[in-house]
């Protein structure tokens, strides 16, 4: 029996023939919490917990998390090795959901290093608790959504980073060139759990499902083997978190719009646009009264230019134009990437290393393809070229292999002496006359992206 199979079972039947992405992708129409046809399965149009366990909407659970990949829970299973599990184990799972005796397990945690500095921590659900999560997730967003702000960009449907980058470049246009960029300070980690549950039974009034979401958010960490308890947070990692942080957060968005501001918010970033230094201080004021704990060291009223936003900044042209670059410290982690993609010690060939680019650089240029900065990208393309001729002198090692091997790329005698000479300079032989012999032309024939 397939996996397919044992989701579409009710309890106690055996062999009937059931079918993810959990947190958000940065394309314009997200689709992890697009709504399936709800089967009810005569449990009453405004039960949740029935609709998130329906035949059709846990398919689509399970395509999804199997496509967002990820690694195992605590339980140590696969992705695979939970298919296997649910085949025979489902029916009693799902008689539990609906029962309200199912428990959740812990989270496994996961320390992830930043590119800036410290670690960002991560709670991961077993695949099984992926699974209700994201089936949960699909029934609630559609309901919850609609109730947030126009000014939330945040893991939601239809929305995106690039949204919330183009809504400030307009603020700061429209001349409110100065951002109270505020920062939560471990914002996930110290969600108040019974102020979360009073703001989300506002909008879900089905008790068994408030029950479930409860467990989830009081589920154990392991970390080192240890299980410790948890009495506030909801760690990244699981499907529903996002949702719920925007719940919360929506009370700031609410009071930011009372008070007439212009904002943007995506997750816990929230930047708001102001004309003054002192207009800025006071909206700071204001937040800081609203029992957020903001962090000092990042937050900040500052020129809207040259502040990053999602991994962009933006900056003044000649013509008093507002437009978009990629942030610096942005270009400096591609670069740092770059470099260990193209290491000399690396041992690979070069057609090796392009295909490695391939799964890399595509990626990051749509991300940044608001970027109006095409000088940038073109000089990004001329280092990597350079770094590329460089690594294949390496290879190539001796000067009698490079002179072997110039010529028979077509370069003159007079070039391939002059290289090979100064076999060891690799760097400094990568320009010269090797840009002749190894041009544009050549990288384009290996396959290596490129940004302009």
């Amino acid at each position: 029996m397939s996996l397919g199979s044992a989701v579409h079972q009710k309890p106690g039947q055996p062999g009937r023939n059931a079918g993810g992405r959990g947190e958000a992708r940065p394309e314009a129409m997200r689709d992890e919490a697009r709504p399936a046809r709800h089967e009810t399965e005569g449990s009453g149009r405004d039960d949740l917990l029935a609709q998130a366990l329906a035949r059709e909407n846990m398919v689509l659970a399970w395509k999804r998390v199997k496509a967002n990949r990820g690694s195992a829970g605590v339980d140590g299973l696969s992705i695979a090795e939970t298919a296997a599990y649910l085949k025979t184990h489902w029916p009693r799972l799902r008689e539990a959901l609906l029962d309200g005796s199912y428990r959740p397990q812990a989270v496994r945690r996961v320390q992830i290093p930043k590119p800036g500095g410290g670690v960002r921590e991560l709670g991961i659900p077993t695949v099984t608790d992926r699974l209700i999560q994201q089936a949960l997730l699909q029934v609630l967003q559609p309901k919850i959504d609609p109730t947030f702000s126009e000014h939330s960009y945040g893991f939601r449907p239809y929305r995106r980073a690039h949204d919330a980058v183009l809504m400030a470049q307009r603020y700061v246009q429209d001349g409110y060139r100065m951002v109270v960029d505020v920062d939560l300070e471990k914002f996930f980690d110290r969600v108040n759990h019974d102020i979360l549950m009073d703001r989300l039974s506002r909008r879900v009034s089905d008790r068994a499902v408030l029950r479930l979401i409860r467990r989830y958010l009081v589920a154990g960490i392991m970390d080192g083997g240890v299980v410790t308890q948890r009495y506030e947070g909801t760690p990244q990692g699981g499907p529903l978190s996002p949702l719920l942080a925007n719940v919360l957060l929506d009370e700031v968005d609410r009071e930011l719009e009372k008070r007439g501001h212009r904002f943007v918010r995506y997750a816990d970033d929230c930047n708001v646009y102001v004309r003054s230094r002192r207009a800025g201080e006071r909206v700071l004021d204001g937040l800081r009264r609203l029992h957020l704990k903001v962090n000092e060291a990042k937050t900040a009223v500052a020129q809207a230019t040259g502040r990053k936003f999602l991994g962009y900044e933006l900056w003044r042209s000649a013509g008093d134009r507002i437009k978009c670059a990629v942030a610096r410290k942005a270009l400096e982690t591609f670069k740092q990437r770059i470099r260990e993609m193209t290491r000399r010690s690396g041992g690979r060939s070069l057609p090796e290393v392009a295909e490695r680019l391939r799964t890399y650089m595509p990626g990051w240029k749509t991300y940044f393809q608001l970027a109006q900065t095409p000088k940038v990208f073109r000089e990004l393309d001329e280092w990597l070229r350079h770094r590329l001729r460089a690594l294949q002198l390496k290879h190539w090692r001796r000067g009698t292999t490079m002179y072997r091997e110039l010529l028979a790329l077509g370069a003159s005698k007079t070039d391939a002496q002059r290289i090979a000479a100064n076999s060891r300079r690799w760097w400094h032989n990568s320009r010269l006359a090797l840009n002749r012999v190894m041009p544009i032309a050549y990288f384009d024939r290996l396959g290596v992206p490129r940004l302009s």
